[in-house]
């Protein structure tokens, strides 16, 4: 009975482990594709940039993915221009 109770256990406890450390690994990589410079930035390390930006033009904060066109290249010259 003891053997049976382990295998059961076993499983839920390997579950929650894997989905935490595939949780956590996505988020890590989060990347953004800059169309104009063809590079890629990790966001997570990127919202200090971008957050000097907004500051430095005057800009209202917006979510980056709910600026225009123009906008977003704006900020990719600016940051290309700010390493």
């Amino acid at each position: 009975m003891s053997s049976l109770f382990k295998k059961f256990i076993a499983l839920p406890a390997a579950v929650v482990f894997a989905s935490t450390v595939l949780m956590a690994g996505c988020a890590v990589h989060a990347r953004v594709y800059d169309p104009y410079y063809h590079d890629y930035h990790a966001w997570n390390g990127e919202t200090v940039y971008y957050s000097q930006w907004e500051h430095d033009t005057h800009r209202d904060h917006k979510d980056f993915n709910k600026r225009s066109d123009a906008e977003k290249k704006e900020y990719w010259d600016w940051r290309h221009s700010h390493q």
